[in-house]
């Protein structure tokens, strides 16, 4: 079966053509047909297994066939995400399927204004994808409204229900309208999502793809027996010998993919971070550098990492054994994506023993039992120093060239000859009349009504 089989709208075909794309996944076999005829869908597959395609490329045939204004403040479509980059990626991804046709796609997420925002969605919009908060925060500022969304689409529900969603997205139900045709998709189906589903679907077709063991079966699965603390030079040694395409290192914590990003470059050694801590902006960069090879080596933790889909993943290092079971399998199921092989590493502190022990029995997998490399003493003996931790946010070229253009004005007015000329520009005297005196304000001031540079900072911030 092609893509030309499926019976979908010229302009579709002619975006898949433009990406080379002919032969559809098994997922989307079994969905698109289903989903074209306006049936409600309950898909369990993984990310990576093309089910954005399966959900995209029939509701973009729906509007090439039904074209309609779109409703004012609201949208046709709405897709929910868990996490920025996943709503990120789910945007570009109708964007580039519906590139031939009249469609507007808007992406909304927290961390950026959300005054922008307001205005994109002004108009109204065909596609929005969005994140539960966020999109919860324009409905409360009556900036948006979904009761005229045709399509809905609950994409990753199992990893909505672990970041504690579940509340949120009980009263995104109530707000959408009755008539609608909705799609769920999540990589496991427990009770609790079971569940929520009921809340969403009506009378729906499921479709199945993908089981999670087929992935790992496809990865070599490698663990290394290291002390805590030894740990950054055996990661060296690692990145520095086994031939990398691209490597996802994933920590426990914010500060430990921090601490190792440091070392990693005190070594020499390129890597980007990407977790909660960071701004927006820096966790697009940073994404964007993994995703285009620019940064072969992205050091995550978890939360971070949850629905990001880059291709060409050759190796998985944990640096730290999760301690639930199942986040071994999602993080290991991040390579091997479209047919190919992978490679995870584990480094395993003493510690860490039972939580190896759960991952086997959990995953049914024995991993292979790699010992230190020859040169591992040496390694840790001559160890280089972590590189300084960057002060304050990265700057983009547009934000350097900007500060770049203000020293220079700067510049250029200490350059003025004073005296009445100076004084006539000044914030505090009008021209003609005496600048006031400049008081210091005491510590013990009530700062009400304060210009913001007069306060004095304290600490060690």
């Amino acid at each position: 079966m092609q893509f030309t089989d499926l019976g979908l709208a010229e302009p579709i075909l002619k975006a898949l053509a433009a990406k080379k794309y002919a032969l559809p996944t098994p997922i989307q076999a079994q969905a698109i047909p289903v989903l074209l005829k306006g049936k409600d869908l309950c898909g369990i597959a993984q990310t990576g297994t093309g089910k954005t395609a399966a959900f995209a490329l029939p509701s973009l045939d729906h509007f090439a066939r039904n074209p309609k204004p779109t409703p004012l403040q609201g949208c046709r479509m709405l897709v929910l995400s868990p996490t920025r980059e996943l709503a990120a990626q789910i945007a570009q991804s109708f964007r580039d399927y519906g590139r031939f046709m009249k469609l507007s796609v808007e992406v909304v997420f927290g961390g950026v204004p959300i005054n922008k925002q307001i205005r994109a969605l002004g108009r109204g919009v065909d596609i929005v994808v969005a994140t539960p908060g966020r999109l919860l925060d324009l409905i409360d500022q009556r900036a948006f409204t979904i009761k005229d969304t045709e399509i809905f689409v609950l994409d990753e529900a199992d990893q909505m229900m672990d970041m504690g969603f579940i509340h949120p997205l009980k009263r995104i139900a109530k707000l959408l309208p009755k008539e609608r045709q909705n799609l769920f998709f999540s990589a496991t189906m427990p009770g609790e999502i079971e569940a929520l589903a009921a809340q969403f679907l009506r009378d729906p077709v499921k479709v199945s793809v993908a089981p999670q063991s087929t992935t790992a079966e496809r990865v070599r699965q490698q663990a290394t027996f290291v002390n805590q603390m030894e740990k950054q030079a055996l990661l060296n040694l690692t990145v520095r010998s086994e031939d990398i395409d691209r490597a996802l290192i994933f920590t426990r914590t914010k500060h430990g993919a921090d601490r190792v990003v440091r070392f990693l470059e005190g070594a020499g050694i390129q890597a980007v971070a990407i977790h909660g801590n960071k701004s927006q902006a820096q966790r697009t960069t940073a994404l964007q550098a993994f995703r285009h090879g620019q940064v072969k080596l992205l050091v995550a933790t978890d939360i971070a990492a949850r629905g990001i889909d880059v291709s060409g993943v050759s190796h998985v290092i944990n640096f730290e054994l999760p301690n639930v079971p199942e986040q071994y399998v999602h993080r290991i199921g991040r390579t091997a994506r479209a047919g190919a092989e992978g490679i995870a590493i584990s480094f395993v502190a003493d510690d860490e023993r039972p939580y190896l022990k759960a991952i086997e029995r959990t995953a049914k997998v024995k991993l292979e039992i790699v010992p230190l490399p020859e040169n591992f003493v040496e390694a840790v003996r001559n160890m280089p120093k972590a590189a300084p931790p960057r002060k304050g946010r990265e700057q983009t070229p547009e934000q350097k060239a900007k500060r770049a253009d203000g020293q220079r004005r700067y510049q250029d007015q200490q350059k003025q000859p004073r005296g009445n000329a100076e004084r006539a520009h000044r914030p505090d005297g009008e021209a003609g009349q005496p600048a006031k005196k400049n008081f210091r304000r005491r510590r013990g001031g009530s700062g009400v009504g304060a210009h913001k540079g007069a306060v004095q900072r304290t600490g060690g911030r």
